[in-house]
């Protein structure tokens, strides 16, 4: 098998070479995203692995149909980037890896409202320039604030867990309840409105459906209570990113923590430090001292990027050996989880 994987990573191969020993598949790295301009690259590969960054809209979807690709590995849990009518009117399957480390996303999340309450990016920062002063730096207990989840799949299912430990209270909304969670008073299932009304924190641990494209907007933000801290380590289209800066901008929330952006592509997982930012919103929301932003690498721990590798391969030796595909994309399970 051929498998031509795009947006390539340096930090991937030793991963891939690593679960390649027994496989021994023809691997060739491609650093480019795929899309309709790169499509030629895929020209004579079986399959092609891909990342959150590239675009599998129909025209590239087409073109790599035409090339002779018969399988898109994902390797990644989200599939908001692909065609999925197209792809299965060229009966293309996708398959994709629906859970890597939900430890590594949600460990992350609470490090980034940590970082964020307890100011310890900016005393690292100051502190370095022999700044030993405490001034600004001031934040709040976690115990016994209230901590909305939204969202209580995998990752959500941690990261509750993990709040719950800290000693706050968990409230949660999710159209698919977990019942083991609530077994064991864990956390309280409400509305979303009583999220937004009563949330000290609010973590988004959904995935970027039409349903759930800036769930967090202008409207949900004024329900906030003032003071709030929104966390966003799930798709950065789940913000309506405007709607955050006005909201920072008057001082209603207390902060923000962002792994990730709307417009992150062409941006994020590259090195710009020589370059002028011209993308605007996110620029201004770099300029806030109380908006932490990283560059998506939640996911990023040895045992997730090892899950992912393995499970990559093992969703195409299925399709090779003629095996079902128990982590295939289908447009009804799409249509379910909205």
């Amino acid at each position: 098998m051929r498998i031509a994987i795009f947006s390539a990573h340096s930090f991937e191969r030793e991963f891939f070479a690593a679960s390649n020993v027994t496989k021994k598949y023809d691997l060739v790295f491609f650093e480019a995203n795929l899309s309709a301009k790169t499509a030629s690259l895929a020209d004579k590969f079986d399959v092609v692995c891909c990342f959150v960054t590239d675009k599998l809209d129909q025209e590239t979807l087409r073109l790599i149909k035409k090339a002779g690709v018969r399988l898109i590995a994902l390797r990644s849990a989200g599939y908001n980037n692909v065609d999925l009518e197209e792809a299965s009117k060229l009966k293309i399957p996708i398959v994709r890896v629906p859970a890597y480390s939900p430890h590594a996303v949600a460990e992350y999340a609470v490090g980034l409202l940590l970082s964020l309450n307890r100011k310890i990016h900016r005393a690292y920062a100051r502190v370095r320039e022999l700044n030993f002063s405490l001034e600004g730096l001031m934040g709040f207990d976690l115990n016994g604030k209230t901590v909305g989840v939204i969202g209580t799949g995998r990752i959500g299912t941690v990261f509750a867990t993990i709040m719950h430990g800290f000693g706050c209270k968990v409230i949660a909304f999710d159209p698919i309840p977990n019942l083991k969670l609530k077994e064991y008073r864990i956390l309280e299932y409400v509305d979303l409105q009583t999220i937004f009304r009563n949330s000290h924190i609010i973590s988004l641990h959904v995935p970027l459906l039409p349903t759930t494209k800036h769930l967090i907007n202008a409207a949900a933000l004024n329900q906030m209570k003032k003071g709030t801290i929104v966390i966003n380590t799930g798709r950065g289209a789940l913000l309506d990113a405007h709607a955050l800066i006005e909201s920072l901008k008057s001082g209603h929330l207390a902060g923000a923590a962002l792994d990730v952006y709307e417009e992150e592509d062409g941006i994020f997982f590259k090195d710009l430090s020589d370059q002028v930012l011209q993308d605007d919103v996110l620029a201004r929301l770099l300029t806030f001292p109380n908006v932490l932003v990283t560059s998506h690498q939640a996911f990023f721990t040895l045992e997730a990027l090892t899950k992912i590798v393995e499970t990559t391969f093992e969703n195409i030796s299925a399709f090779e050996e003629g095996k079902s595909l128990v982590n295939e994309v289908h447009i009804s399970t799409h249509v379910k989880s909205s």
